[in-house]
């Protein structure tokens, strides 16, 4: 499945107003985004709106089923960790120069994140003491 193309912008948006509790549902019919404004004051969730009113169909697909961010960088990738999979550096991962190491995730979650990168990542998945841990590095030739 492709999965539609959004900002790492929109994708902030997004994942913190479901981390405040804002549903799906929510996202995809509200109409007055005050309450919205409240959560996050520095945020312009009118772009959120914009990207809805676009194409509702595609927004709905967005927040149902995914996306993929069009570019995403290395504090992009922390920041999505953070906000969607509530992982934090140096406690569920750890940086190294061109990634992270050591990332657990569940499968669903894995999936997520593989699904949501932009081509500029490359994701690695080794067993180790039973568990499946993700290694993330930027590709060499696109930074």
């Amino acid at each position: 499945m492709n999965l539609q193309k959004i900002s790492l912008m929109d994708a902030y948006m997004i994942e913190t107003l479901r981390s405040k509790g804002v549903t799906n549902q929510e996202l995809i019919e509200a109409k007055d985004i005050n309450a919205w404004n409240r959560l996050h004051e520095s945020f312009d969730f009118q772009e959120l709106l914009n990207l809805r009113e676009k194409d509702p169909a595609a927004f709905e697909t967005i927040i149902e089923d995914g996306y993929q961010v069009k570019f995403v960088t290395f504090n992009g990738l922390k920041n999505l960790l953070r906000l969607k999979f509530h992982k934090m550096e140096d406690v569920d991962y750890q940086s190294v120069e061109r990634g992270i190491r050591g990332l657990s995730l569940n499968e669903n979650d894995r999936n997520q994140l593989t699904s949501l990168l932009s081509n500029n990542w490359t994701v690695k998945e080794e067993v180790v003491d039973g568990k499946v841990v993700l290694d993330i590095e930027l590709v060499k030739n696109n930074i």
